[in-house]
């Protein structure tokens, strides 16, 4: 099933979620709480039709993470398609594009999802560069060490347990979440290098952080350096040394990455997709979506 014509990929809140996935699969129980915007958490047993559990690619204005004791599951994000097998745990970004292909109908864990407000108890904390899983260009996957387990999951279940709680405590919610990405970033082998912690690293990283969000609204490298209150050459040099790419290529990836999931799971045809991306006339698009990918958009979406 492709999603409305009009949307395109949709962008979800805490709010429309639930029903984004209730057109699409049986799920038990609804996965969001009007009492908790800031908060949701579920057990993957709870999901009634594992077999065929499958949502479409979307974004979502919130973090959220996939912990699979048993089992596994794929999943994607962006264009890559990574098999979560347990025991591991996926991390998505807020603003990354993903679609849920599949899991295995005897997947055990928890889904987890978060707006970063839950965090106001510890005022300075950003995700992003505390703990390198929450980044724009990071490997999702973190795959878990036997003694690493059972600290994981109860973790889990004590935040299973104050999501249920009438008596919802979100300081005690947010305190258990650090300590769940503390322990984490503790047994992971992906560290950070000295490399990440230089200024052109940041700089880069927020720039791929807003292509993701405002890819719609900007195809300009000025607009995003704007966007960061830094100049578009800096913007560049920045980017230069971090990837050896220009800030120009990262924005044409993202509208390739944009154009390609519009293409195979819209309803938009591709003149359609040319103005609501680009701006740009068909044969225009046409001709940049060709010098990128080597197809025409026409060809790739005969590609199964």
């Amino acid at each position: 099933m492709k999603f409305g014509q009009e949307k395109g990929i949709p962008t979800l809140s805490s709010y429309e979620i639930s029903n984004f996935h209730m057109h699409q699969v049986e799920w038990l129980p609804i996965i969001t709480n009007p009492k908790h915007p800031d908060f949701h958490i579920n057990k993957i047993e709870d999901i009634k039709d594992k077999k065929n559990f499958h949502v479409q690619p979307h974004r979502k204005i919130f973090h959220d993470f996939f912990f699979i004791k048993k089992g596994f599951s794929i999943r994607t994000k962006g264009l890559s398609s990574y098999k979560i097998e347990a025991p591991a745990i996926f991390f998505l970004p807020a603003y990354q594009i993903t679609e849920h292909k599949m899991m295995s109908e005897n997947s055990e864990g928890f889904y987890c999802h978060f707006d970063e407000s839950i965090f106001d108890f510890f005022p300075k904390l950003i995700l992003s560069e505390q703990y390198y899983f929450f980044q724009y260009q990071s490997n999702p996957i973190i795959s878990l060490l036997p003694k690493t387990i059972s600290i994981i999951e109860t973790i889990m279940e004590r935040l299973f347990s104050l999501y249920m709680d009438e008596n919802y405590n979100k300081n005690l919610v947010s305190v258990n979440l650090i300590t769940l990405f503390e322990e984490l970033k503790a047994v992971s082998i992906n560290t950070k290098t000295s490399e990440n912690r230089k200024s052109n690293f940041e700089i880069t990283k927020r720039y791929k952080n807003a292509l993701t969000e405002h890819i719609y609204e900007f195809q300009s490298i000025s607009d995003y350096a704007n966007l960061l209150n830094i100049t578009p050459n800096y913007l560049n040099k920045c980017v230069k040394a971090a990837l050896d790419k220009t800030a120009q290529d990262l924005l044409k990836e993202m509208l390739i990455l944009e154009a390609k999931t519009l293409i195979k799971h819209s309803q938009l045809n591709i003149s359609e997709i040319a103005v609501k991306l680009c701006d740009q006339t068909p044969s225009n698009f046409a001709r940049f979506f060709k010098k990128q990918t080597g197809l025409s958009p026409k060809a790739y979406s005969e590609i199964s």
